[in-house]
């Protein structure tokens, strides 16, 4: 069960980068990324555009986190998660929305992505299921594949911005959520 809703979560990880894509644009969507389980170090322009709100901050020095606040922010990502776990067992779509950023939630609500995410889903095509809202891509594809994560290590993208990792046999690192500290406390960031 554990290995099909990490399967599930990947699949909808590359819809949702795919339905990306085609929202934002290629090249703005593969400037922003990390690269797979263990990000290569980016070099930034003299004058970076960021055409991406969630995308790395391209002046900031990882060296510069403390073990103090690198610890801080671990425990606080591990207890978001757990708080995130139990509003998915609960179903409660307003408060997972809570957690989100309007950014986020605008990529995900796009008509773009429902039709990707149905199109490409094994599950949803066997059930004749086409999403319409985000709150039908929370009950079909949220639920069923995130209620029980685990936040293993979280890696600083920018002073308040943490990718948050499961680790998983061999030692691989698995992608969970890219999350921003705000005022309102950790939101989550489009992949």
């Amino acid at each position: 069960m554990y290995r099909m809703n990490r399967f599930c979560f990947a699949v909808v990880a590359v819809v949702v980068v795919a339905a990306a894509l085609v929202t934002v644009g290629a090249g703005a969507l593969l400037a922003s990324c990390t690269g797979g389980a263990d990000p290569v170090k980016q070099t930034s322009p003299a004058n970076p555009v960021r055409t991406n709100p969630d995308a790395d901050d391209p002046a900031f020095d990882r060296g510069s986190i403390s073990k103090e606040e690198f610890d801080t922010a671990k425990s606080e990502v591990q207890a978001l998660i757990l708080r995130l776990n139990g509003i998915i067992r609960a179903r409660d779509y307003d408060a997972w929305v809570s957690y989100l950023t309007d950014d986020y939630l605008r990529v995900i609500s796009s008509p773009e992505n429902l039709e990707a995410v149905s199109k490409n889903s094994e599950r949803l095509v066997q059930q004749g299921k086409v999403l319409t809202s985000s709150q039908e891509y929370f009950t079909f594809v949220v639920v069923p594949s995130r209620a029980n994560d685990r936040v293993d290590d979280i890696q600083f993208r920018g002073k308040n911005r943490v990718t948050a990792y499961t680790i998983v046999g061999g030692g691989r690192r698995l992608r969970l959520y890219d999350l921003e500290r705000t005022r309102e406390g950790w939101k989550i960031l489009r992949p």
